[in-house]
């Protein structure tokens, strides 16, 4: 898929990783439509980029459809918009269990059904789910964001069999802990010893790479943590084990402190 003169739909855009996704995109020369709640943030890095910007919060269903109008045109989606949904799921309210799943889950899997027949009818196009290595093998304090990461790997990786042929990419790009910006970032957590991280950028990068080059899975993360969340999945049980001995719950719990404000 070619970036430059394409029309993409970036959720999630007033993040630091949104904001880094951006940049990496207008630099490829790609027409951006940026969304996000923050006006205060939104509108200046629209100006900054050349960009349209529409403010939704794609936890109202009703916002969400407007924005499925205004980004009729969308040429490559990449759906990043995320809840920080950390801590046990019986520490969540129902509505705040439903907010995120709006959000992280609903939303993207709903802008990808919207937007995809126009690029089907072109035979060009790409969607992205920004997911998480977390939507590979769980971990404690994670679960309701674990649900939403998992489930956003499987649609990605169903829809892109589902259009095989018809010229539209779907890749799901999946980071590991991100040190300057984003959910950990943002919560002040530490990771567990001896456990390394990536940057924005380098999750930009690895965006723009599976788009270019329609990649179906691309995992951002330290080579210990690509192969740990890969034997995870296979091993649920070994790695819970090996989670809990390498401090997984001290790292949980930082996390859900840190975030306990933007449920």
């Amino acid at each position: 898929m070619r970036i430059a003169g394409a029309t993409v739909l970036l959720t999630g855009a007033t993040g630091g990783l949104g904001q880094s996704l951006a940049r990496a995109f207008a630099a490829r020369g790609a027409k951006l439509l940026l969304t996000g709640r923050r006006e205060d943030v939104l509108r200046p890095l629209a100006d900054r980029l050349g960009a349209r910007a529409v403010v939704a919060d794609l936890a109202e269903r009703d916002q969400l459809e407007r924005l499925i109008d205004e980004a009729a045109e969308t040429d490559i989606l990449i759906a990043n918009a995320a809840l920080q949904s950390s801590g046990k799921v019986l520490g969540y309210a129902p509505e705040q269990l439903d907010r995120a799943l709006e959000v992280n889950l609903h939303a993207p899997l709903q802008l990808a059904r919207a937007l995809a027949p126009r690029m089907v009818a072109a035979g060009s196009g790409h969607i992205v789910m920004i997911g998480s290595l977390s939507g590979r093998t769980a971990s404690p304090g994670a679960a309701l964001y674990n649900a939403t990461k998992f489930g956003l790997r499987g649609f990605a990786l169903g829809l892109r069999q589902d259009l095989h042929g018809t010229g539209v990419g779907v890749s799901v790009v999946q980071p590991g802990f991100v040190r300057d910006t984003g959910m950990f970032a943002d919560s002040g957590a530490t990771t567990p010893p001896g456990v390394r991280t990536v940057s924005a950028r380098q999750v930009a990068v690895a965006t723009l790479r599976a788009v270019e080059r329609d990649r179906a899975e691309v995992n951002i993360a330290p080579l210990e943590l690509r192969l740990g969340s890969a034997l995870g999945g296979l091993f649920p049980s070994l790695a819970a084990v090996a989670q809990r001995g390498a401090g997984a719950d001290r790292t949980a719990r930082q996390l859900s402190e840190g975030q306990r404000h933007n449920r």
